[in-house]
């Protein structure tokens, strides 16, 4: 059987966030007429609270080196780009040329470090392509997608670490349909746990043995972008990039933490479009003249604030990518689900 039926048979999807299904974009670049074709690893992992690819790297090298392989076979890549975190390219940079020279790669790949400037946007697709090319540190229109048009005009596979490490278990008739999560402690890590891919929120914490005795919320799909969710909603699946943050209901400092997911953005916004821009810069703007400069340890007016909910709506709807269209889900998600009036 071919390796891009057997993928297609084990439902392989991307686990950088997007779950796209993994057969779709190998065929789409495949199928192109190019002269040159190229693979890039996504490495960059800048959502806080995720840190699966540094334990995937560091426990499952010749696997997931073995999946480049695979990878870069099946579209003929002319070159293959591993694009790396600043953490994990310093503490792995051996080990990984050592592997991939192992499978046959020598003299193919290029490793590069993620630059630190290039912050939480650093880690988009398409801004990778920029970034590798020399080009500004911000995401691209889309379409024409990677798979047509992407690294210097041509056919592009972008995959994760994860999605890689899955190849290879795949082609050896060994994945048993399971994902890594990465399981938070108020922001700080606990460790990184390969379960069922399909288990709710409340089974991989009791699963994992993390289950608190206390009364808690948890956000999923990292520490920055990722949705709030109270007790009553642990039924919910696991998705996205795979990780849980586990926050206790009676000790966190709603008003701190609400300045750090919008602070974050800020911080990190590319400046390209102006709903981001402005638009995380002006919620910011409404939440410390509102609340942190009286002084106002209270969040009963904030979800009635109607300037504060135009705003997070027109990111959602109007922002060139991802990163403004996610900024207002952790606190919108919060004051819906966690804040009690």
């Amino acid at each position: 059987m071919s390796i891009i039926k057997k993928i297609e048979d084990f439902c392989l999807v991307g686990r950088g966030g997007a779950n796209f299904p993994t057969h779709v974009k190998w065929q789409a670049v495949k199928k192109k007429s190019s002269q040159k074709k190229y693979l890039v690893i996504n490495g960059a992992e800048g959502e806080p609270g995720v840190f699966k690819d540094g334990f995937i790297i560091k426990n499952f090298l010749k696997e997931f080196s073995g999946g480049v392989k695979i990878a870069s076979d099946f579209i003929k890549a002319e070159k293959i780009y591993f694009y790396l975190n600043s953490k994990y390219f310093q503490a792995y940079k051996k080990n990984i040329i050592r592997a991939f020279d192992s499978v046959g790669l020598k003299g193919k790949f290029i490793l590069i470090e993620k630059p630190r400037e290039a912050g939480y946007i650093g880690g988009e697709e398409s801004t990778i392509l920029n970034i590798i090319e020399g080009n500004r540190i911000e995401p691209r229109l889309k379409p024409p997608f990677p798979t047509e048009e992407g690294l210097f005009g041509f056919p592009t596979l972008i995959n994760n670490i994860e999605t890689l490490y899955n190849v290879y278990l795949v082609s050896e008739n060994k994945f048993k349909r399971e994902r890594f999560y990465s399981i938070n402690l108020e922001r700080k890590n606990i460790g990184v746990y390969c379960l069922a891919d399909n288990l709710s929120i409340r089974e991989v914490l009791q699963k994992s043995g993390n289950y608190p005795k206390y009364k808690f919320f948890v956000q999923i799909g990292g520490d920055a972008s990722g949705e709030v969710l109270n007790e009553k909603q642990l039924g919910k699946k696991v998705s996205g990039a795979g990780s849980i943050t586990i926050y206790n209901l009676a000790k966190h400092k709603p008003i701190e933490l609400i300045r750090y997911w919008l602070s974050f953005f800020v911080d990190h916004t590319c400046g390209q479009c102006t709903p981001c821009r402005e638009g995380t810069y002006r919620l910011l703007e409404l939440f410390q003249n509102n609340y942190v400069s009286k002084k106002n340890n209270s969040l009963r007016s904030l979800e009635k604030n109607k300037q504060f909910l135009e705003i997070c709506a027109n990111l959602t709807l109007s922002s060139f990518c991802a990163l403004g269209a996610s900024a207002p889900i952790a606190v919108s998600s919060y004051l819906k689900n966690i804040y009690v009036k």
